[in-house]
């Protein structure tokens, strides 16, 4: 394993995205997470909801699941989720690493915004 955190490869893709596609929105969806119940409790009732992909780019409709390089699974929740977006038209992309996030917004990206 790498060693690297999902976080870290999160961070370093949304960095290299922005940078990249400055006039593209992506944003996280901060559903998982250690919280104590109080505080899981209030996300909750306003709409957190497990297994929701990581991140999203409403533009192109595409969401990205982040797992470490090396590892990570995708639960039941996320799967089952992952099934709900693509069955209504949305592109859902499961990506181990920064690196890999990357090379799907490279095949994803509409030509003018390469």
């Amino acid at each position: 394993m790498s060693g690297r955190s999902e976080h870290v490869e999160q961070r370093e893709f949304v960095s290299w995205f922005r940078k990249n596609y400055s006039d593209v929105r992506i944003f996280a969806i901060p559903n998982g997470g250690l919280r104590n119940k109080v505080t899981a409790g209030k996300l909750r009732v306003e709409g957190a909801t497990a297994g929701v992909p990581d991140l999203f780019i409403p533009a192109w409709l595409t969401w990205i699941e982040m797992k470490v390089e090396k590892g990570g699974r995708v639960s039941d929740k996320q799967k089952d989720w992952i099934e709900y977006l693509e069955g209504i038209g949305q592109k859902v992309f499961v990506c181990h690493g920064c690196e890999a996030a990357k090379k799907v917004v490279l095949e994803v990206a509409p030509a003018n915004k390469r």
